[in-house]
């Protein structure tokens, strides 16, 4: 086995800064084939007809004495199938896009704000098309125009994005509403809501997002479309989010006196190292193997009347702490080890106990936005993970929410007062969701309809699943029974993503850990939850009573990263919260089982649909910690501009590209022996949760990053050419597109998140060539959004890069060490 003793191989001193322009658009809009003067003469007649009626029903509607009158109204702009991402409203139109929403036959309707004021000018662009004068193939108006299909009068449905079940058919009937108001009319949605007696959520309950603020509502349906259609304020809405569950079950105990022996064993770790701290129930400080590990002045609740204590009758909270500072204790707790601890714990209680009100079920964004700073204030100085096995029952990750936006917005430090590149940024572990308990495995036997739940979708976090590599059954009563997944295969309490559409929602989970095995009878029908033989052991909430029990589902295997994430974190306090993340997606290994299922995948769409099961597989700390002789990293930690403006528009910023350092003549030496070469990069975008983001991810993104490996039989002037349009000069010829096989995904499987994986595999001599690596930038609402500013801000990312040759024992440590020293000494120079 590899000694994983080394020092990782700092890169970014080999990364050269270029200007960057685009080789080409990414556009996927089709060209429309369009009848003008019938297209025209149709959508125009639809025009006049949809302002007619929106006039009548404004007229109609009951506004308070004193409410402003509306000032537009809203249409409902069906898209042409193939149009492509369309943006349709203007700044000098004063028009303003709101919700998208898609059918199942896949056809995309927006919600359109027109002001009165410049409804004529709306209109001329229609008139212009169908019926202006034609110079040569010049159409007026024709972008605009033609991928429209049909136009109507807003409904409340147009607004909708979620389950439309879910959408009360009843005008009298009542709810929460989450209503994402532009932030220049979100006052005076607020001010009529109060005044139709509608109850608002207060302002610690609202989320604020670069261009809208969610509005928590109570009232009727009717109620809601009045403030809809009388404000201009409404961009998008939703039903308040689903309140939380936290999955587990009743559990099992041990005994007191390992417990005691394990406690005095430990050197407990001082107040100046990263923590781990717990979103959930609560802890019971007082257990004997967490009080060392967990300050009194650590304790918080979102609700100080709440109180810090473990309420959960199954102590969940408590239970998450022994595995978040422990691990498994099953092997501790019986050897005769000294187990060092480098990280502690701090808790935040975020659910209520009993006696008090549940949270407002709209609030869990706002509520993790408060329960991350109350650490910081105490502690601000010390590093730590955030870590959160609490998911919306049943509410499907598919798209954005308010809570996963939430969650990308403080995990890229948008809140921050400081807006340098080096503001704060949070790393969060979230749990993907579990599969419900059901006696019945043919009621639970398919994973794939049962979709990761939300907040697990948010782009930044480090989303867990579940593995399992129990499968031993010890229980009387039992012996006749065997565990349900195979050891190595995914844990049958852990959902999946395969349903999440792939080109709009990041690959999820990114890792898996052990969460555990169900039991399944002989004959298959049942199914059973919790076997202690087939999960993990951790502290209890009865410290006193019954010191350890049974853990399980992708709550245990959630913990386990947070410890993880801590003691990188402990061992490498230079690393940035990106960096943590990139190391534990990169040191991650797909097992045997799951190998097995990617080497039967017809090709690499059905390997990214297993990545939507297994992630990138079970991290391993050795690897994420240290290098070994043939299997190191080399680690880049850069900041970047992605945008710039330039003569009032805003184009492409930085790129960096970098001279790989290849001890080329070792490489050539190996020949065809077989050298695998892992690519992560990872970064946090500052999410826009509005309008068209569900659809394309460069509308919630504020910017994105993509990596490009230079081919073996490509020119390094070729190369910069292929990807950078601004390295070519005039009359140059295209650039050619050279054999890019070995890769396991492929660049076509890179679409939405902030953390991106590939691994390709080849022949030594092959990759002695291959030792330039572009990283640029793709776009995102910081530029294609001007007038919110942000279009020159700079940022940051982690750029691992992986080398290793599994089939020979070969000193890469020391020849590539000795190469980086050469090139820094001579400077990194890339010509074209």
């Amino acid at each position: 086995m590899a000694e994983y003793e080394y020092r990782h191989i700092d890169l970014s001193g080999l990364g050269v800064v270029r200007d960057y322009k685009s080789p080409g658009s990414n556009a996927r809009q089709r060209t429309l084939q369009r009848i003008r003067e019938e297209h025209g003469r149709r959508v125009v007649g639809e025009l006049d007809a949809a302002f007619q009626f929106a006039d009548r029903r404004r007229d109609a509607l009951d506004l308070p004495d004193g409410t402003p009158p509306p000032d537009g109204v809203y249409l409902e702009v069906e898209l042409a199938p193939g149009a492509g991402p369309t943006t349709l409203e203007c700044k000098r139109e004063g028009t303003r896009q709101g919700a998208v929403t898609v059918a199942a036959n896949g056809i995309r309707r927006i919600a359109l704000f027109v002001p009165d004021d410049t409804r004529d000018v709306f209109d001329a662009v229609f008139r212009d098309y169908a019926f202006g004068e034609v110079e040569g193939d010049s159409i007026p108006k024709k972008s605009r125009v033609e991928p429209v299909e049909h136009i109507r009068t807003a409904r409340l449905q147009t607004f909708w994005r979620d389950d439309l079940a879910a959408l009360p058919d009843d005008p009298q009937a009542e709810m929460w509403w989450a209503l994402w108001c532009f932030t220049d009319r979100v006052d005076r949605v607020d001010e009529l809501a109060r005044r139709l007696g509608l109850s608002v959520g207060g302002d610690d309950t609202r989320l604020r997002f670069p261009e809208v603020i969610v509005l928590p509502v109570h009232g009727r349906r009717a109620a809601i479309e009045l403030l809809l259609f009388s404000t201009g304020g409404i961009a998008e809405i939703r039903r308040a989010t689903d309140t939380p569950a936290v999955f587990t079950d009743e559990l099992a105990g041990m005994a007191n006196d390992f417990v005691e022996d394990l406690a005095e064993r430990v050197t407990w770790p001082g107040r100046d190292v990263p923590a781990v701290c717990l979103l959930d129930t609560g802890v019971n400080r007082g257990h004997a193997l967490i009080e060392p590990a967990l300050d009194r002045s650590d304790l918080y609740a979102v609700v100080a009347d709440w109180g810090v204590d473990d309420h959960s009758d199954i102590g969940h909270g408590s239970g998450m702490a022994g595995l978040a500072l422990h691990g498994d204790l099953t092997a501790p707790l019986g050897d005769a080890s000294r187990p060092i601890l480098s990280h502690r714990l701090e808790s935040v209680k975020i659910l209520p106990p009993d006696g008090f009100e549940p949270n407002d079920p709209f609030s869990y964004g706002a509520i993790t936005t408060s329960a991350a700073s109350l650490p910081e204030i105490s502690a601000p100085e010390r590093p730590r993970v955030f870590c959160a096995a609490i998911t919306n029952e049943n509410r499907s990750g598919a798209e954005p929410t308010g809570w996963s936006a939430a969650l990308d917005q403080i995990s890229s430090g948008a809140d921050a007062i400081d807006e340098g590149p080096d503001h704060l940024r949070r790393l969060f572990v979230q749990a993907l969701g579990n599969i419900g308990d059901s006696s019945r495995a043919d009621e639970i036997s398919d994973a794939d309809a049962f979709p990761g739940e939300d907040p697990a979708q948010a782009w930044n976090v480090l989303t867990v699943g579940g593995t399992t590599l129990k499968s031993d059954i010890s229980e009387r009563g039992y012996r006749d029974w065997s565990g349900w997944s195979p050891p190595g295969g995914r844990s049958p309490y852990s959902r999946t993503t395969t349903l999440w559409r792939s080109s709009q929602s990041p690959i999820k989970p990114e890792v898996v850990y052990e969460a555990g095995n169900r039991a399944l009878s002989r004959s298959g029908f049942e199914a059973l939850s919790g076997l202690p033989s087939l999960s993990l052991l951790t502290t209890s909430k009865a410290a006193g009573r019954e010191p350890v029990v049974p853990f399980w589902a992708t709550s245990a295997a959630t913990a386990q990263a947070g410890r993880m994430a801590a003691r990188i974190m402990a061992e490498r306090s230079d690393f940035w919260p990106e960096t943590v993340r990139a190391l534990m997606v990169h040191s991650a290994r797909w097992t045997p089982h799951m190998l097995a299922e990617f080497g039967g995948a017809a090709g690499k769409t059905e390997k990214k649909a297993l990545a939507r099961k297994y992630g990138y597989g079970a991290p391993d700390l050795r690897r994420a910690i240290a290098s070994a002789r043939d299997d190191l990293a080399l680690v880049a930690q850069r900041h970047i501009q992605p945008f710039r403006l330039e003569g009032g528009s805003v184009r492409f910023g930085d790129a960096h590209v970098y001279r790989l350092p290849w001890p080329r003549e070792l490489l050539e030496n190996l020949g065809d022996e077989r050298v695998r070469l892992k690519v992560t990069l990872s970064y946090f975008i500052e999410p826009n949760p509005s309008f068209a983001s569900a659809i394309d991810p460069a509308r919630y993104q504020s910017f994105g990053l993509r990596f490009d490996l230079k081919r073996a039989r490509e020119t390094e002037r070729n190369f910069l050419r292929r990807v950078n349009k601004d390295d070519r000069a005039d009359g140059d010829p295209r650039p050619v597109n050279e054999d890019n096989d070995g890769w396991f995904f492929g660049p076509k499987s890179v679409s939405a998140g902030s953390i991106h994986m590939d691994i390709w595999e080849g022949s030594a001599v092959e990759l002695a060539a291959r030792d330039l690596l572009y990283v640029y930038p793709i776009s995102g609402w910081w530029r294609e959004r001007k007038a919110l500013g942000r279009a020159e801000s700079k940022t940051r990312y982690a750029l691992v890069v992986g080398i290793e040759t599994p089939d020979v024992d070969v000193d890469l440590i020391t020849p590539i060490a000795t190469e980086i020293e050469n090139l820094i000494a001579a400077g990194v120079t890339i010509e074209t």
